[in-house]
């Protein structure tokens, strides 16, 4: 969140170890934060995987948190 223009709308523990974070923003934005995060899980654990959803389609947008204000 400190490395780009997002805001940080969620996370879920998943269970095993495994965290599920969720930041919106631009999609640049977006990305530079993930690379910024992956790069910071990697040195203190195993990093399973990041995804970035550009535009999302309506039905995802609607079960992702919402942005107050």
């Amino acid at each position: 969140v400190k490395a780009a223009n997002v805001v940080l709308i969620g996370k879920v523990h998943v269970g095993g170890g495994l965290v599920t974070v969720m930041v919106r923003g631009d999609v640049g934005a977006v990305k530079a934060a993930t690379d910024a995060g992956a790069a910071a899980a990697g040195k203190v654990g195993e990093l399973v995987s990041v995804h970035v959803i550009p535009r999302p389609h309506g039905d995802v947008e609607f079960i992702l948190p919402r942005l107050e204000g």
